[in-house]
């Protein structure tokens, strides 16, 4: 197939476009980042693009078979006004911009696998959560429900959208898990306040391998979570990870003091969750390479 991709240089995006091009797909990065074919490598192609204007990137998408939209500024910082408006712009306007070109392309794709989140849910406890659960109201789960709108956009113009509610992504280089590891190797590591909050994680080739299942797959279509089917309590998560690491993992970090160094984004991701179940993935016959959190820790970690 020939995928276009946005996001391409990112964590995900690029161990997508390795998996893609070893299996002979043709792959274009639409990127901002002058030195995206150097990251990217020979086998994957580069077309410029600001992520909102159109512009000659758009002829990239008359003939593609698929598109896959992982664009989207990072959300693990503080928040304030301007950075909580570049997070949702920068995700809602790409949206727009590519179901846009689509619109006037000759031969449109086939497909859209749309990025989303986990945080579409909002905060709800133990609760479980499928693709068919409610949309939370709190500020990423608004972010999220204005992303997938977007999308959505292009089903009437004959394009099958997949929206893809990743979860917690773990893999080597990157990612949550690299914040994560330094307290933990230094002995210090621990759950996060209550440590009761549920963690709905993934690891990163299953997030690719999702990807890859929606490309190919017709009767993957609307929501995708991308989670894996055991998602853990903050505490368990942290007491795994220092078994793996042989590490202790029993000094907790204090919700004051998440509040203090990160304002509201502490109690939008790192003090609550959710509890997400792949549903969709599970009744279509996805295979999840790491279904449990041990596995998928030792993987990363090559222990």
């Amino acid at each position: 197939m020939k995928i276009v991709i946005t996001g391409a240089t990112g964590f995900i995006g690029t161990a997508l476009c390795k998996a893609l091009t070893e299996a002979e797909h043709e792959v274009i990065a639409l990127t901002r980042h002058a030195s995206a074919q150097q990251r990217l490598g020979d086998r994957v192609s580069c077309a410029t693009w600001d992520g909102q204007s159109a512009g000659e990137w758009e002829k990239t998408l008359d003939g593609a078979d698929a598109v896959v939209n992982l664009a989207g500024e990072s959300i693990a910082a503080r928040w304030n006004a301007a950075k909580k408006e570049k997070i949702r712009a920068s995700r809602v306007n790409a949206t727009r911009a590519l179901v846009q070109a689509m619109s006037k392309a000759h031969w449109r794709p086939k497909v859209l696998v749309n990025g989303s989140a986990v945080g579409y849910y909002g905060p709800r406890g133990d609760e479980e959560l499928t693709e068919e659960s409610s949309p939370g109201n709190d500020f990423l789960a608004e972010v999220c429900q204005a992303w997938e709108a977007a999308a959505v956009e292009a089903e009437p113009l004959g394009v099958r959208v997949v929206r893809l509610r990743i979860g917690v992504v773990l893999g080597e280089g990157g990612g949550a898990l690299s914040k994560m590891l330094p307290p933990f190797k230094m002995g210090v590591g621990g759950p996060t306040g209550s440590g009761q909050q549920w963690m709905s994680w993934v690891h990163r080739d299953d997030v690719v391998g999702l990807i890859q299942f929606a490309l190919e797959r017709d009767d993957v279509q609307g929501a995708l979570n991308a989670t894996a089917p055991n998602p853990v309590r903050n505490r368990e998560f942290a007491q795994t990870l220092g078994k793996v690491l042989h590490r202790p993992a029993f000094l907790p970090t204090p919700a004051l003091a998440m509040r203090l160094l990160f304002g509201e984004m502490a109690d939008a991701l790192l003090l609550t969750g959710q509890r997400v179940l792949p549903a969709a993935a599970q009744r279509l016959g996805y295979q999840f390479r790491y279904p449990d959190l041990m596995s998928a820790l030792q993987a990363v970690l090559k222990k």
